[in-house]
């Protein structure tokens, strides 16, 4: 993608001036609105899943992590994130469960292609790796 030239000049001399406000700002107006993107598809996902609940636990600026209550209990830790441009959801092991994970790989994919459908087949392949 390619940048207004005056957007790269007053982005460089904004660095110049002060980097960590810079980066602070820079990722408030590029990053931070995808990040929110992706938590409201996630919830979007399960709305019409009563006994499914996302409950933000543990969460930074940059990493959003939700345990996974289904029926009231503590299921697993779902973590949602943005990686050098890629949207990336992986499962974690929740405090205080008795369930296992198959696998903690996270699923990824470009975030231009993240929409409702790829972030459903994002939560079904983390709930399928859910166990006993």
């Amino acid at each position: 993608m390619t940048q207004d030239p005056f957007a790269l000049a007053c982005d460089r001399l904004s660095h110049v001036v002060d980097d960590v406000q810079h980066e602070r700002l820079r990722w408030s107006r590029n990053e931070g609105p995808k990040l929110a993107r992706l938590v409201e598809l996630a919830h979007s996902a399960l709305e019409s899943r009563e006994e499914f609940e996302l409950v933000q636990e543990g969460a930074s600026t940059d990493i959003k992590r939700f345990v996974l209550k289904v029926h009231g209990k503590r299921v697993i830790g779902v973590a949602i994130w943005l990686d050098a441009g890629r949207a990336v959801v992986a499962p974690e092991i929740a405090a205080r469960t008795a369930y296992r994970l198959t696998s903690i790989d996270p699923i990824f994919a470009d975030y231009a292609q993240v929409d409702e459908a790829w972030m459903i087949a994002a939560l079904q392949t983390v709930f399928s790796r859910v166990e006993v």
